[in-house]
């Protein structure tokens, strides 16, 4: 089954979105209801979601512009600074075995991001890549030395989207709205990494706005290859050896 359109009894169009997995819905759900609370950016409404299907309202079709830029990076700021009770929490009614994208994401709350960065952003998807005999052992310790070396943040968790490719992110043409999240508590120079990973229109005015909103801390830039591991090693995992150099590149660029 794949995702398709369908008209309510009172005219509106939805988005009918198949499950992957167990649990799958049950996550998407939870993080954009979650995202929804901080009433920062805007997110499709879930009508209802069970293992078989999510119903969500349709996005508006549109063009992205500087100004929408401008507020999805003001808006990002304050979605981040919602806020999270630990880093890897999951969201209200979320489960603990979540998905991001098509590959499997552990919520395991911890209260040093550096450890629980490597411990269940990192490290899982090196062993599902040597298991699949995409990573060799060689290689794995690469990765093993570099989470050796992740500094730790002074800063508590943020609300993060977890997914934040420029696939997630659509544009009305007057806002920009998020969609598809792997929502949990994380630091929010992980989401930003995503965007510069992936791409996202107007991306200079978006961190602008989130600067002026809530500044990043010294060193922000220096520091995007780390979180850009976590999706990479994701990609890795679901792609092979396409996106192998480059997460192996961003471990290396650690010192």
């Amino acid at each position: 089954m794949s995702i398709r359109e369908a008209v309510l009894d009172d005219g509106r169009v939805v988005v009918v979105k198949p499950g992957h997995a167990p649990g799958a819905t049950a996550a998407e759900a939870a993080g954009l209801r979650w995202l929804a609370a901080a009433d920062a950016v805007p997110v499709p409404v879930v009508h209802s979601h069970d293992d078989e299907q999510l119903v969500l309202d349709r996005v508006p079709a549109g063009r992205p512009t500087a100004a929408a830029a401008e507020r999805f990076g003001r808006g990002l700021a304050r979605l981040h600074a919602a806020g999270a009770p630990a880093f890897g929490a999951a969201p209200p009614d979320g489960p603990a075995e979540a998905w991001i994208g098509r590959a499997p994401m552990a919520n395991v709350p911890g209260e040093d991001w550096a450890s629980w960065y490597a411990s269940h952003r990192v490290l899982p998807y090196v062993r599902l890549a040597v298991d699949a005999g995409t990573f060799g052992p060689a290689e794995a310790a690469v990765f093993e030395r570099a989470c050796a070396r992740i500094p730790s943040p002074a800063e508590p968790p943020s609300r993060l989207h977890g997914d934040l490719w420029n696939g997630n992110v659509l544009w009305d043409g007057e806002e920009a709205w998020l969609i598809d999240p792997a929502a949990h508590g994380g630091h929010r120079e992980t989401d930003l990494a995503m965007l510069h990973l992936f791409g996202c229109p107007h991306l200079g005015r978006v961190l602008a706005a989130y600067q002026e909103e809530t500044p990043l801390a010294a060193g922000w830039a220096e520091r995007i290859g780390l979180h850009q591991l976590f999706p990479l090693l994701v990609h890795t995992v679901l792609f092979g050896r396409s996106y192998a150099g480059q997460a192996l590149a961003a471990a290396r660029s650690l010192r």
